[in-house]
């Protein structure tokens, strides 16, 4: 094989996305090898009426992935994840929820599945690099290398990658990142592609009625985490059957009467209780996070960056401090609405990616 052309391991998920980045890196003649993860058995899961559901990593994602290897002709492998998936993502998610955090369980599957157990597979077959389908980019520059944006900025995936190593990043590439979705379609039918019209997968793959409250209580039980909704000045305005039901910002479902619109602004799992308050009580204009990955050296006094706190949420200014601990203190220009334990806090130069925490 020519130094040119590499062995790369495309991990397929049986989406249009995965099925373009193994088909085009094919076609530049490199030597590709599919592999996709089993994470979940759905065999477990009870669909209401016969629903099917728009999730990735079901069985028929795994079909899909097949018959997209073999179309384009090259070898395919399932590796049985099942239990690395329930460790990492599944009891993290749980232990978040009842802990008073709303969790982000796909930046953890990124992290752990894809490039540590997914990546060290590929190096086991010898494999030079990993390929995914993320909206997102890896720029060779100087002497390391830089995670960038993905160039159709609706659907970059950056967010997500903020716990990568600069080692990985050696080893980690994402074909589509200097394309659109269009573009990608567009090569799906150029290509012929069995999975060229399908749909795109959404809400949790392991929830995938979207009834997170049902898979919770499934997983922990009901009834422990029930108790007092009270006013952020210390009024009790009611009861609840679970803090895992709600999240920071939320408004509806309280059934609370009150002369102002109230909103979740707090959850206080050691007391069991749902903390509210008006919009006002909403705003901060400072966060803390904790398992801070840098994608840059780490800076030695504050900087200035851009933040993300969700992953549709706008990035704004703010200064960044890091603290010992792998921790770090992100001050804003403005105060921000619906800061939530749980969610990653993104930093970002521009379109690169500086690093990223758990907001406590």
């Amino acid at each position: 094989m020519t130094a040119s052309k590499k062995r790369i391991v495309v991990a397929m998920s049986g989406g249009v996305d995965s099925s373009v980045a193994a088909a085009l890196l094919k076609e530049q003649g490199h030597e590709v090898i599919g592999m996709t993860m089993q994470i979940w058995d759905y065999s477990s899961f009870t669909a209401k009426n016969g629903e099917t559901f728009g999730t990735c990593c079901s069985l028929d994602d795994v079909h899909d992935a097949r018959r997209v290897a073999e179309q384009i002709g090259i070898p395919f492998y399932v590796v049985n994840f099942e239990k690395q998936f329930q460790r990492a993502v599944i009891d993290r998610f749980c232990d978040d929820y009842f802990a008073g955090r709303t969790p982000n369980p796909c930046v953890l599957c990124n992290q752990v599945l894809k490039f540590e157990l997914l990546l060290r597979r590929a190096r086991e077959l010898e494999a030079d690099l990993l390929a995914t389908g993320h909206y997102a980019r890896i720029a060779e520059e100087g002497a390391g290398y830089a995670l960038r944006k993905g160039h159709d900025r609706d659907k970059d995936q950056s967010y997500f990658l903020f716990t990568l190593t600069a080692e990985q990043m050696t080893r980690v590439r994402f074909p589509l990142g200097g394309m659109t979705k269009e573009d990608v379609r567009g090569h799906a039918v150029r290509l012929g592609l069995k999975v060229a019209e399908k749909a795109e997968s959404q809400d949790i793959c392991f929830v995938p009625d979207g009834d997170y409250v049902r898979f919770l209580e499934e997983e922990r039980g009901s009834g422990q985490m029930d108790g007092e909704i009270v006013h952020a000045y210390g009024q009790v305005l009611g009861r609840h059957r679970g803090i895992y039901r709600y999240t920071i910002g939320q408004r509806r479902g309280l059934g609370l009467s009150w002369p102002e619109p109230l909103f979740v602004v707090g959850l206080d799992a050691d007391k069991k209780r749902v903390i509210v308050g008006e919009r006002e009580l909403l705003e901060r204009d400072r966060l803390t996070v904790r398992e801070t990955n840098w994608l840059v050296p780490v800076p030695g006094e504050p900087i200035e960056a851009r933040c993300r706190i969700r992953y549709r949420h706008g990035e704004v200014p703010a200064v960044i401090i890091p603290l010992a601990g792998q921790r770090a203190e992100v001050r804003f220009a403005e105060p921000q609405k619906g800061i939530t334990p749980g969610q990653a806090a993104v930093f970002y130069e521009d379109d690169r990616v500086l690093g990223g925490g758990w907001i406590e």
